[in-house]
């Protein structure tokens, strides 16, 4: 039997868990976890990579003691971010996306290269935190000059357990460097902003056979094993376990909704550019045609105002509560206000309640889910009857039904753990154990349960 081993680091915890088939189906099983968050340093966020690299080798070390054998692992985190590197060495800090530092920065690469000619060629959503605009901060500070490359975290951690420097498409399309047409880094952009004093590494595929654990890292975890790059954007990794056939729209929901489409090719359009529509990267060079909404980070964000609540409580209150407010989810003001609870409100123009505010929060996010699908059927001229819920949000029944009620559409949800489910497929299919995404989709399907509301 073949053991596999998902890393998946999100903005609030990290995760390794082990899957495998067995009767056709795939069993998955948590081996360790572990808390993340921004660190502030200096004044500004920052992700403490070290801690991170600590934090997967402890539970690379928990799965060997475990199991004694796995056949490969893979690590996904989120996208945009990344660690500047000078040769073998860090050059810290790791910027987190919520920082502001980009604020000045964005204007000056509009300024160099207008906005719509840079969707043009790479169909990527404008958002603040974009690399391109975070790589040209670290130019304006003058970090670059003694950088020689950059690594983006999954593929940072990879190296540490490695040795090996690897580029993943999926993860390298959001940054908004890469070509739509050549899926490879657009070198106009690049040496027009200045950022060619850095290298850029060729662009594996998912599925891409890293190396084996250092020795060094395999004495310290206790076993050697296959290192291969899955999907290393979560979102990504997170769509492959969609258990979907066509063209059927998806959430990925979690700390942000990611609500989008599969597609063969990238719409660059000036239409797709008013609606901020991204077009990201997949396997074998396909196409997430999809828009971030800020999702259920402002839950998250909310819960910790409030304390000691759980989110069962969260949405009991919110269910219980009546008020006709909404806010706009993609709102600049929400990224990383100084109180949640109180930019909620301004917003909202009431004095909302504890459960009022709440239930704005998930009225908001279902009519921001309605807005999107409306404008994703009109640019692609599709009407849809179905829309499939993936990830952590997934578990969220109040959302659902107030998803499938704003949208008039069947809400599948399910799987709950995407991303690591995503990462599985990819290693299966470098391992020859299962075909390809299409036969992992079944496998999925019939390996967890899926909930449906709006029928």
């Amino acid at each position: 039997m073949k053991r596999y081993l998902a890393i998946d680091i999100g903005a609030s915890s990290g995760r390794h868990i082990a899957g495998w088939l067995e009767d056709g189906r795939l069993v998955t099983e948590e081996v360790y976890r572990f808390a993340n968050a921004n660190e502030r340093e200096n004044g500004h966020l920052v992700w403490n990579v070290s801690r991170l690299f600590e934090e997967v080798k402890n539970g690379i070390a928990t799965a060997f003691k475990k199991y004694g054998e796995i056949e490969s692992l893979s690590i996904d985190t989120w996208a945009v971010d990344y660690v500047l590197m000078n040769g073998d060495k860090e050059i810290l800090p790791c910027y987190a996306y919520r920082d502001d530092r980009t604020a000045q920065p964005i204007s000056k690469v509009h300024e160099i290269i207008p906005f719509q000619k840079l969707y043009a060629k790479t169909g990527i959503q404008y958002q603040p935190f974009n690399t391109i605009y975070q790589l040209y901060a670290d130019k304006c500070a003058g970090r670059l000059e003694k950088a020689t490359d950059y690594l983006m975290i999954p593929e940072y951690l990879i190296y540490k357990l490695t040795g090996v420097k690897a580029t993943e498409y999926t993860n390298a399309s959001a940054t908004g460097l890469v070509n739509a047409k050549t899926h490879d880094f657009d070198r106009e952009i690049i040496e027009t902003l200045g950022l060619d004093t850095i290298a850029y590494g060729k662009l594996r595929q998912p599925g891409f056979f890293v190396g084996k654990l250092s020795d060094s890292v395999s004495k310290e975890v206790g076993g050697n094993t296959n290192v291969v790059l899955c999907a290393t954007h979560d979102t990504a990794s997170a769509v492959l376990a969609a258990p979907i056939e066509g063209e059927v729209p998806y959430i990925s929901s979690g700390t942000w909704s990611l609500l989008g489409i599969e597609q063969s090719e990238a719409h660059t359009d000036t239409e797709s550019m008013s609606y901020n529509f991204s077009n990201e990267g997949s396997v074998n060079f396909t196409f997430r045609y999809q828009k971030n909404i800020m999702g259920l980070w402002m839950i998250q964000s909310v819960r910790k105002e409030l304390g000691d609540i759980s989110f069962a409580e969260m949405e009991k209150m919110a269910r219980e509560s009546k008020t006709d407010a909404l806010v706009d989810c993609n709102d600049e003001c929400f990224l990383a206000p100084q109180s949640m609870c109180a930019t909620v409100r301004e917003k909202a123009g009431e004095d909302l309640d504890d459960g009022q505010l709440i239930r704005c929060i998930y009225r908001s996010l279902a009519q921001c889910y309605k807005q999107a699908i409306s404008e994703m059927s009109q640019k692609l001229g599709k009407t849809f009857d179905t829309l499939h819920i993936i990830g952590g949000g997934s578990k969220d029944g109040f959302l659902n039904q107030l998803t499938a009620k704003a949208t008039g559409l069947k809400v599948v949800a399910g799987p709950a753990e995407a991303t690591s489910i995503g990462n599985f497929l990819v290693q299966m299919v470098a391992s020859n154990e299962c075909k390809d995404i299409a036969e992992g989709r079944k496998i999925i399907k019939n390996s967890f349960p899926l909930n449906v509301f709006g029928e």
